[in-house]
């Protein structure tokens, strides 16, 4: 866990995906709609990537990706981004954090 913590320190907004799964395509486009500017790790594209996928799925994410760290905390998959959108609770989370400039 130690890799995964190393990559979302220090920046407001990071993303875990793979460049093939749809579901992380719409996480990233949803929050990019609000401005939001993510680091995004495509896990099929780091020399690293297995062993971050495991340690992704050591915090609980089944399955490991997207995964959504706001302000170095774990919010976690689709289904929680979704959630919080729904709720309204997302661009606050964002501009709390300092993801956004708005």
């Amino acid at each position: 866990m130690d890799v995964v913590n190393r990559l979302v320190e220090q920046k407001p907004l990071v993303i875990y995906t793979k460049s093939s799964c749809c579901i992380s395509h719409s996480v990233m486009q949803l929050i990019s709609s609000y401005g939001a500017n993510a680091e995004v790790y495509e896990l099929d594209n780091m020399s690293n990537g297995q062993e971050v996928d495991k340690a992704l799925q050591r915090l609980g994410l089944r399955p490991s990706v997207p995964a959504v760290f706001i302000g170095q905390k774990l919010v976690g998959g689709a289904k929680e981004i979704i959630s919080l959108q729904v709720q309204g609770r997302l661009v606050p989370m964002l501009k709390e954090a300092g993801a956004l400039w708005v």
